[in-house]
């Protein structure tokens, strides 16, 4: 029986992947902005497509240059 990745496991793991597709950004502000991402769409009913949703919203917030929390109106059902 697979294991259960916790929500920790699973923001890390969206920060190693957009540190590599961010290789410009420090991990600290990827990591900021993906924790601010998540933190919008964690408390919505379903959470099976969390980890794309949040990496998704992520890659859209890096791109326009901020980790910052002034663009969690573009994440999706916000």
């Amino acid at each position: 029986m697979a294991r259960e990745v916790t929500d920790e496991e699973t923001i890390e793991q969206i920060v190693d992947r957009l540190q590599q597709r961010f290789p410009d950004r420090p991990r600290a502000d990827i990591e900021q902005a993906t924790r601010a991402e998540f933190t919008e769409l964690a408390g919505r009913p379903v959470r099976d497509y969390l980890a794309i949703l949040v990496e998704r919203s992520t890659k859209k917030r890096l791109k326009k240059g901020s980790a910052s929390g002034s663009e969690a109106q573009d994440a999706p059902g916000a």
